[in-house]
């Protein structure tokens, strides 16, 4: 072998014994790392704990929408408190809502709906005889009279029309009448001059318009000169038997009391009380309401201790709450006193009513 051929072998097995060197030396450094594994196990048993705050966060996650879910379960609940009002409302735009919302008890609609009628029940026992208090004989005198009873009594009304209808007994006499002598006849009623002016122009339009005949529909009748919508429903109520409800000041001043509305406005309060009530019974609710504020719950001085229905009455306690005190509140048959009317129905007499004097009598 010549020299070339040693070194190269020679080479080679020095790059061999190289090799296998460095492969025992890298084997303990592939074992090093699984004794670095081996001593960080207990960094693992560590690390379950870390792991536990993330379990807990996507249970808690997993949990969310089932709480959400449990949620909208429940959600119909309130749901149905405002959808109710809606529906029991529905020609009345959020009136029922701002009713129950500020009733101090926080009384539910459905509760505001059996106290208000309740409460009709109550006074229809105690008022069985209930009816209109100004004088009539037939529509045209009833239209005529609700006009004069703006801004005074139904007794001063009841004391003045007799010699007014004994003169002008018609639409067509009244329409042709000397303003004058109108305006004489009504002076004890107040405002006689602009009452004049309406009940002669009422009659004209009843002339040319309806043929001298009162019209049984509310769109008609809100057209005659002096009647709105409170004047027409006494008519339709009263002369042709159909429902309605008259907000009058007594009929405003005791819905507001009992919590049935906070509305002012006549005719919102005429919708927000006619959605707690069957249309049926309209016109009896507006005789109630108002033989109670005119004999008991007054406006500076309810009788509270004399009040029939004090325990369903939120305001109970603004008035005179000695019973024996309060009776010296009480006005008309409640006080053993005349009534109103000059002519009232048979059924008022009955119960012990008693007619009113005419005009002059003292």
């Amino acid at each position: 072998m010549s020299d070339g051929g040693r070194r190269t072998s020679k080479a080679a097995k020095t790059a061999a014994a190289g090799g296998s060197a460095s492969a025992k030396k890298a084997a303990p450094a592939r074992k090093a790392p699984a004794k670095k594994g081996t001593a960080k196990k207990p960094a693992a048993k560590k690390a379950a704990p870390a792991r536990e705050p993330a379990a807990k966060k996507a249970s808690a996650r997993k949990a969310a929408p089932a709480k959400s879910s449990a949620a909208l379960k429940k959600a119909p609940a309130p749901r149905k408190q405002v959808v109710a009002p809606k529906k029991a409302t529905a020609s009345v735009p959020a009136a029922p809502a701002k009713t129950v919302a500020a009733h101090p008890r926080g009384e539910s609609r459905t509760a505001l709906v059996r106290r208000a009628r309740r409460i009709n029940r109550e006074l229809a026992e105690v008022y069985p005889y209930a009816h209109p208090e100004l004088d009539f004989e037939n529509p045209f005198q009833l239209v005529v009279a609700t006009v004069l009873s703006a801004q005074t009594t139904d007794l001063r009304v009841n004391q003045t029309t007799p010699a007014l209808f004994a003169k002008y007994p018609t639409p067509e006499d009244l329409a042709a009448a000397d303003p004058e002598e109108v305006e004489e006849i009504l002076r004890p009623t107040g405002f006689f001059r602009a009452k004049t002016k309406s009940v002669i122009g009422l009659s004209k339009a009843l002339v040319e318009q309806f043929g001298g005949e009162v019209p049984g529909r509310l769109e008609d009748l809100v057209k005659l000169p002096g009647v709105g919508r409170k004047t027409a429903f006494v008519v339709l109520g009263n002369a042709f038997g159909r429902p309605g409800i008259t907000v009058d000041t007594h009929f405003q001043r005791l819905v507001r009391r009992w919590k049935w509305t906070d509305e002012t406005d006549p005719d919102k309060i005429e919708a927000a009380v006619g959605a707690l009530f069957p249309k049926s019974d309209w016109t009896d609710l507006s005789h109630h309401v108002i033989w109670h504020g005119r004999r008991i719950c007054h406006a500076r001085k309810p009788a509270c201790g004399a009040c029939p229905i004090a325990p369903l009455c939120p305001a109970y306690g603004e008035g005179e709450t000695d019973p024996e005190k309060a009776k010296k509140l009480l006005k008309y048959e409640k006080a053993d006193q005349p009534g109103q009317r000059l002519k009232p129905p048979q059924a008022y007499l009955d119960a012990g009513g008693r007619a009113a004097p005419p005009l002059g009598a003292g």
